[in-house]
């Protein structure tokens, strides 16, 4: 959470904006004073808002807010820089979500491992209304992720994000493997 820094300078102190005749009264002066000191992380915020929003520059407490923003879902556990990457890819990301492409790059990103992802493209219909569909008509997405040794992943959450990014109708299995 964003307060009040010690030291920090007011760019524009307010007591310099009153009339004279205000800037000599030494009550008014103090006020304004205290003023500058609540007001001035408000104004130097402003004043670099573009960093600040760029997810790749902010403060690392700022992530979060930036992720809901975005809609991007972060894990804690994550390094700095891959929680800073997928805050930045979540628009792309969301482009092409619930296809292969999309799937296979937003895991590659979240895991820093390969991801296979083997689609049988399975598809069919029937003219009968309520008949038994021909053939072994369910589409299964297999999921490969192989990861190094120093990236832990956490399984539950990856099925998770697996879940929310995949067709709704599309059962998938999940593997992972380190080296």
């Amino acid at each position: 959470m964003r307060g009040t820094v010690p030291g920090l300078g007011m760019p524009y102190p307010l007591g310099g904006l009153l009339p004279a005749v205000y800037q000599e009264d030494p009550f008014t002066m103090q006020w304004t004073e205290a003023l500058d000191e609540v007001l001035a992380p408000l104004v130097q915020t402003l004043d670099c808002i573009t960093a600040y929003i760029d997810p790749l520059l902010a403060p690392e407490d700022f992530l979060p807010w930036l992720s809901g923003w975005s809609g991007a879902v972060l894990d804690e556990n994550w390094p700095v820089q891959r929680r800073r990457a997928v805050v930045a890819a979540a628009v792309s990301l969301y482009q092409s979500r619930g296809t292969v492409a999309g799937l296979r790059a937003h895991l590659e990103l979240v895991t820093g491992g390969r991801v296979e992802v083997a689609d049988n493209g399975a598809v069919t219909w029937s003219s009968v209304p309520d008949a038994d569909l021909p053939g072994d008509p369910s589409p299964l997405v297999t999921i490969r992720v192989t990861v190094t040794a120093e990236t832990p992943v956490n399984v539950r959450a990856l099925d998770a994000l697996i879940r929310a990014a995949k067709p709704a109708h599309v059962p998938y299995r999940l593997e992972v493997t380190g080296p």
